[in-house]
């Protein structure tokens, strides 16, 4: 699978076994790519297992304390793209407003038309985890989870799902849409978890 400007084998330190390193950014996805003419109407819930449920508008988000990270990530289907730059809000800022109880181990991340995937709440909460808004300075693409994607770098890059609607605390670990048809339940790309038998 050719995807632009490729090398074998990058740096061992920043690309995790049989990945190959791409310049592009290619778009992988499932389903139709929603397009919004305004977002009046978007919110982003918090809900499940936390002492506050919320909903936040658009304008709200972003009038929340804003973060940049750089990271490499790596797609489950063997391209790796390096030094990414990322404005969106930290993970642990959203959990802050609806503080989750004690009870919640995992977090399912809902996104459009019904797409999930689930994560343990240690990684949603790592401090390299945020919900995205733009990359590499330039607000996301519809194709690339305009308005909002998560970004879970340490996974692989299924689990950092685009079109984010809802994030769920929840007690015990369920699969996502692509886990039940198979991916990882985790997905560390360190230890090609790619599928469930990995």
């Amino acid at each position: 699978m050719y995807f632009g400007k490729t090398r074998k084998k990058g740096p061992s330190d920043r690309v995790p076994p049989n990945q190959n390193v791409t310049t592009s950014f290619p778009v992988l996805h499932y389903g139709n790519v929603p397009y919004y003419k305004n977002l009046d109407d978007w919110t982003l819930k918090i809900f499940g297992l936390v002492e506050k449920e919320v909903a936040l508008s658009y304008k709200e988000l972003m009038s929340l304390p804003q973060m940049t990270s750089g990271n490499d990530i790596h797609c489950v289907t063997g391209w790796s793209k390096l030094d990414n730059v990322w404005e969106g809000i930290a993970t642990q800022e959203l959990a802050r407003l609806a503080r989750p109880s004690d009870s919640a181990k995992y977090v399912i991340l809902h996104a459009e038309e019904n797409w999930t995937t689930n994560l343990p709440i240690e990684d949603f909460l790592k401090d390299t985890s945020l919900l995205a808004h733009s990359h590499n300075g330039k607000e996301l693409t519809p194709e690339h989870g305009y308005p909002l994607r998560a970004v879970i770098p340490h996974l692989y890059f299924w689990k950092s799902a685009k079109w984010i609607r809802g994030i769920e605390f929840v007690s015990e670990n369920k699969p996502g849409f692509w886990e039940e048809n198979g991916y990882h339940m985790y997905g560390d790309p360190w230890k090609e978890q790619r599928m469930t038998w990995d």
